[in-house]
């Protein structure tokens, strides 16, 4: 048996909307289908103004754009985390200050935050790991307390909550991925969330180049011209008319999503209760989306044999983060703090297959190849 780490998952609504999209012929950013997908998230979840980014990884450079954010500046976020969010502060000339998890799951420990809290600190960024929610009321009452801004990214948590309240509407700023890998995806894509309506004529600025081309559209001035700098992030109108074909089946896709979850925690209990593997930690603030299902192995060692184990029985699971703090480009910059539980999550994490569509007899097999790996 083969088994893919992930295989996208198409409604078949996508075809219908991206020869709409042609029929209308405008192909560029901020059409039809743009507005409509925007138009889905700010009445789903609350938020205040959603604008569609080429990625993710776009949504938090321009964050950091909208936040002005200089040399000098120190911005504090998780170490266990993938390197986009980090360049895009570091891009800005920004001192990066790495907070290390928790002990119970990969998220950055919230109660750690404030000893890392400086004179020049601008901002916290978190990262909702696996659409499982940071602590965001500690977060957000430090955040006011120092008047620092938040940026969620929250790359992996589209549908997922915060005691009932949407990830991704808690910060001043939050950034999605639709990435090929994702609950929801347009193969390449992204969001970028302002929740602070001090934020938002800065942010469609910043989007459209640095120009005040939105408001022009919108008939609030008569020209539009370069004030501010900028770029182009708008992606075109063919990702959002796919991606608003997978909007249309969110529902179904989460509660599959969520079955195969469920379904991989019945299944492995037996061996967390032997004490061979640790599973997913969920406190009890957070309803996840089923974006991975991540377990962690006794030792890196360990952790390395038995993904040799599952690839070789045809079950594609894989790790996930390296440390940015000792990456090859960050070591040298780093304070010095030892994160223990980032390295722990580094070394022994391991992610199994999870997409719609993946059965029941195929977590059965995978959960058996773990099996009959502990028997060894």
């Amino acid at each position: 048996m083969e088994i893919p780490f992930n295989r996208p998952h198409f409604t078949g609504r996508e075809a219908l909307h991206l020869s709409e999209a042609a029929i209308l012929g405008h192909l560029a950013g901020n059409g039809h289908y743009t507005r409509l997908c925007q138009g889905f998230f700010e009445e789903r979840y609350g938020f205040r103004k959603s604008l569609l980014t080429t990625s993710c990884t776009d949504a938090l450079e321009l964050a950091a754009l909208i936040l002005d954010i200089e040399p000098g500046d120190e911005v504090i976020m998780p170490s266990y985390t993938f390197v986009s969010t980090a360049n895009a502060f570091a891009l800005r000339g920004a001192k990066i200050v790495f907070a290390d998890s928790n002990p119970l799951n990969p998220n950055m420990d919230a109660d750690s935050l404030e000893g890392l809290i400086t004179g020049k600190t601008r901002a916290i960024v978190v990262v909702h790991y696996g659409g499982i929610a940071c602590d965001m009321q500690v977060i957000m009452e430090l955040a006011e307390k120092h008047r620092l801004f938040v940026v969620e990214d929250a790359a992996q948590s589209v549908d997922a909550f915060y005691n009932d309240i949407p990830l991704g509407s808690i910060g001043h700023l939050a950034a999605f991925s639709f990435h090929e890998t994702k609950n929801i995806t347009s193969g390449e894509g992204g969001m970028l969330v302002v929740n602070d309506p001090s934020l938002i004529e800065r942010a469609e600025v910043v989007r459209e180049k640095g120009t005040n081309r939105t408001a022009f559209a919108r008939g609030e001035v008569e020209k539009y011209e370069w004030v501010s700098l900028g770029s182009s992030f708008l992606p075109n109108e063919l990702t959002a008319a796919f991606l608003y074909g997978q909007l249309e089946h969110l529902d179904i896709i989460q509660q599959n999503r969520l079955e195969v979850w469920k379904n991989y925690l019945r299944l492995l209990h037996p061996l967390a209760e032997k004490g061979y593997i640790g599973l997913p930690h969920i406190p009890d603030y957070s309803a996840h989306n089923a974006h991975l299902f991540y377990l962690t192995a006794r030792t890196p060692d360990e952790r390395n044999l038995l993904l040799n184990h599952l690839n070789e029985r045809g079950i594609h699971a894989v790790f996930h983060y390296l440390s940015l703090h000792s990456s090859p480009y960050f070591h040298k910059k780093h304070d010095g703090r030892e994160l223990p539980n980032t390295v722990r999550y580094a070394s022994t994490l391991i992610r199994l297959p999870l997409f719609f569509g993946l059965s029941a007899e195929e977590t059965a097999y995978i959960a058996g190849s773990m099996e009959s790996f502990f028997e060894k």
